[in-house]
């Protein structure tokens, strides 16, 4: 099912349930009954709505920086596996092309091998790792014939290698995460329903400004919560961070 309407769903089911739910107790309960509830249901309301809307915010804001988080070392990583590359244009042919050869091989692994093992939450295994270490050995057994600039240019490569190994372990410690802990998942839920149930408390207003109101709020907590869903894997669900860089990265080495 489409994200998009999969979210419709939910919000609106629990926006339906919620708004039948006030039916009921409008029918069976007296709102003058309720009215005088809405002074002290209401200073309650204000702690536990409070509380849950800073956890929810602080969660989805937590998450929305680790997806840009994901999606940027996955650049860095392309980049400075391309600039790997680059510096090793002034090595002799032989070992300039086996880090060429090596270098796209790498990327391709890590689009068409490692990517689709991480969106299926998968352990990440294929040769990505021995190919770097063999960019590695080819660098450090590079002939400088004591040249002050080809020094430099493998320093620079080595440099830019350390910073493709330092990405690729951020990139799989995300894909490694756990999302959100199921604690701070019972904390959002429960804290959701305790927040509903305070609307259930309030007197006054009529029927239908009641029911759009409680659904209008249901929907909201809903919402975030699907989208808190959504964003805790940072390369599958709503968030799913592609190997585009990675795309970018081969159109460069080739």
């Amino acid at each position: 099912m489409d994200i998009y309407l999969q979210g419709l769903v939910w919000v609106l089911g629990v926006a339906i349930v919620a708004g039948a739910l006030t039916v009921l107790i409008h029918r069976l309960t007296s709102g003058d009954g309720r009215s005088s509830n809405n002074e002290s249901a209401g200073n309650v309301f204000v702690i536990v709505g409070g509380l849950q809307a800073v956890l929810v915010a602080f969660v989805l804001i937590s998450l929305f920086d680790a997806v840009n988080s994901a999606q940027d070392n996955a650049q860095q990583e392309a980049n400075s596996l391309v600039a790997v590359t680059w510096a090793a244009d002034s090595f002799p042919e032989a070992t300039r092309a086996q880090v060429h050869d090596l270098a796209r091989k790498y990327a391709t692994t890590v689009r068409d091998q490692e990517w689709p093992q991480m969106q299926a939450g998968d352990a990440v295994t294929g040769p990505g790792a021995q190919y770097l270490s063999q960019i590695h050995d080819a660098i450090d057994q590079a002939a400088d014939n004591g040249d002050d600039w080809l020094k430099d240019r493998k320093t620079e490569a080595a440099n830019q290698l350390w910073q493709v190994y330092q990405f690729r372990q951020d990139r799989l410690d995300a894909a490694d995460g756990s999302g959100v802990n199921a604690v701070t998942w019972f904390a959002m839920i429960a804290g959701s329903v305790l927040s509903m149930i305070f609307t259930y408390l309030f007197g006054g207003p009529k029927l239908i400004a009641h029911v759009i109101i409680v659904g209008v709020l249901a929907a909201t907590m809903t919402l975030l919560l699907f989208a808190i869903y959504q964003l805790q894997d940072p390369f599958n669900g709503g968030a799913n961070v592609g190997p585009d860089a990675f795309d970018s990265a081969l159109a460069r080495l080739t």
